[in-house]
């Protein structure tokens, strides 16, 4: 499976960069493959591996403030492996077939 989620802390203000550093600490830790970008951090393995480290990931956030939010989006797919790289392959494959036809 590949998790995207999204901790923040609620009522820290602007400034949360420090608190996001914590939970993507504890999923690059984690030895699972996975990816940060500027709205979410994805991660791919089983099940109960991937919501171990996103339930860690929380704590770590709320471990310095008191209230938490959490998105999370989850694509469950028996038998797929590398997803997260395999994904965004296709989709710039897909891109790159469409030029030099002008």
């Amino acid at each position: 499976m590949i998790v995207a989620f999204s901790v923040s802390p609620l009522g820290a203000g602007e400034d949360v960069g420090e608190y996001v550093a914590d939970a993507v600490r504890v999923v690059r830790e984690s030895g699972l493959p996975n990816r940060t970008d500027a709205m979410f951090t994805s991660i791919e393995g089983e099940w109960d591996e991937v919501m171990d480290v996103v339930k860690r990931a929380v704590a770590a956030v709320e471990a310095r403030s008191n209230r938490v939010s959490l998105v999370l989006k989850a694509d469950i797919r028996q038998g797929v492996t590398d997803g997260l790289t395999a994904k965004v392959e296709t989709v710039e494959r897909h891109l790159g077939a469409g030029q030099g036809d002008a």
